[in-house]
């Protein structure tokens, strides 16, 4: 007859059963490194108890230092990049104008420097169109005494004679040292005269202004008369002086006429229509420059251009004339271009700083299609690179247009918004460029705003 073992083997289930019940008793200890934590064989079964709350007490506080504010940027859009450091020379003295011309009437001023790309007032005109809609308002800014595309300008209608004109990108007879902001100085003969008539066909806020000036530099004494709306003849006659000078007249005004009666050694630079309050935009282009020509204005002109006309933001628009189709390093331009900020920063000490990249410019390659510019991504990330190594701001231009071969998407667009070259956009695209740098603007300051209103709390 077999033992029957079943029993046996029963108690000694009970026993081990009983055992690990009974080791829940027994607290955790710790041997050498190793924690023994209790054993609960029913864990999967027991209900939790909520800790207590007086556990929370013994967790050292939360930092008192809020996140850093961090901005976004809307689908679909192409941001500003602010690189701004502690000395906020990107976007913020702009914005911050922006908020004292909400508070009080003020002159919000943009310098927007450039090459062909904005010859004409293209884009720029468009952009100070939306700018002053939004914020107020009126006239087309700075404007050289003579120019060369000032019949093909549809912001104003500007007429002049009896003037030698000067231009640093002159081969000869060009005096660096008596340029002007916008790389000119002018002489004027006997009767020499200027007029600019506003209009109202291409822009709004053009037809009249508030304020018109002239400027000059005169080591002897100089007679000028000015003609408003033609209506009679104001004339004022100026002593020697070491500084810059400006006359001018008040509006309302929507023709304006400078005459030259009498001129001892006296150098113009330009004249300016415009408002007392809201966004002044002047453009400063120049055909086939590359930027690298601002660092030949010399330093107490700059200055004495800051009294007279000081600037909340500059923006800067370079590259056509440097980019190539194998470009590949362009160090030395870069290192041209820091000397450059350095002279504009010294000059205007309270401006803030947009880099506006260059745009997508197409070529004809080896198998007759048509391609972007190998150089011009290049350049497009040195310029990046600029902004980022002075702590001003940068809009990628080249992005914002629809990256590779946009510009051929331009041109063959209907109606066409650029140039058979597939370099230069026409006005129909400047409108369509302008809006997209617009709105980065506004949503820029949004940003700004919230971010404000986030460190404030």
């Amino acid at each position: 007859m077999e033992k029957n073992y079943l029993k046996y083997t029963c108690i000694w289930a009970f026993v081990v059963l009983a055992g690990l019940l009974l080791m829940y008793f027994l607290p955790g200890f710790i041997i050498g490194e190793h924690v023994m934590r209790r054993v609960d064989v029913l864990s999967d079964v027991r209900v939790q108890t909520v800790p207590s709350a007086e556990a929370d007490s013994l967790l050292p506080p939360p930092p008192k230092v809020k996140p850093v504010f961090v901005d976004t940027c809307r689908t679909g859009m192409t941001c500003i990049e602010d690189y701004s450091d502690s000395t906020q020379r990107g976007m913020a003295p702009f914005y911050r104008a922006l908020d004292e011309l909400s508070q009080h009437p003020r002159q919000v001023r943009i310098a927007y420097f450039g090459d062909s790309f904005i010859e004409a007032d293209i884009l720029t005109a468009d952009l100070r169109d939306m700018l002053q809609s939004k914020y107020g308002g009126c006239g087309v800014g700075f404007v050289t005494i003579t120019s060369m595309t000032s019949g093909f300008r549809p912001t104003v209608r500007h007429s002049f004679g009896g003037w030698q004109s000067h231009s640093v990108m002159d081969s000869t007879f060009f005096d660096r040292k008596k340029q002007g902001i916008s790389g000119h100085y002018f002489v004027a003969h006997p009767g020499a005269y200027v007029e600019l008539k506003g209009q109202d066909k291409y822009a709004s806020h053009l037809d009249t202004c508030e304020q018109a000036s002239i400027f000059f530099y005169s080591k002897g004494e100089v007679t000028l008369s000015v003609n408003v709306n033609r209506n009679g003849k104001q004339t004022r006659t100026f002593s020697s002086a070491a500084d810059l000078r400006e006359m001018k007249v008040d509006g309302p005004i929507g023709s304006v006429r400078w005459t030259v009666d009498e001129a001892d050694s006296t150098l113009f630079y330009g004249l300016a229509m415009d408002g007392k309050q809201g966004i002044i935009l002047d453009n400063f282009s120049l055909r086939g420059s590359s930027g690298l020509s601002l660092r030949s204005v010399p330093i107490w002109m700059m200055h004495e251009f800051n009294e007279q006309r000081p600037y909340d933001l500059i923006i800067l628009q370079y590259g056509l004339n440097v980019a190539t189709e194998r470009g590949r390093n362009y160090d030395k331009y870069i290192a041209g271009m820091q000397t450059i900020l350095e002279h504009l920063k010294d000059a205007f000490p309270q401006a803030g700083f947009l880099v506006v990249s260059v745009g997508d410019r197409d070529y004809k390659a080896e198998d007759g299609n048509l391609r972007t510019m190998p150089g011009i991504k290049n350049l497009v990330r040195y310029q990046q690179n600029l902004a980022a190594d002075n702590a001003i701001a940068f809009w990628n231009m080249f992005e914002a247009m629809g990256g590779e071969g946009s510009m051929a998407d331009m041109v063959h667009a209907k109606p066409s918004l650029a140039n058979y070259d597939y370099t230069h956009i026409n006005f129909r695209g400047g409108k369509h460029l302008a809006g997209l740098l617009y709105e980065a603007l506004v949503y820029g300051k949004e940003q700004y705003d919230r971010r404000c209103a986030y460190e404030a709390e």
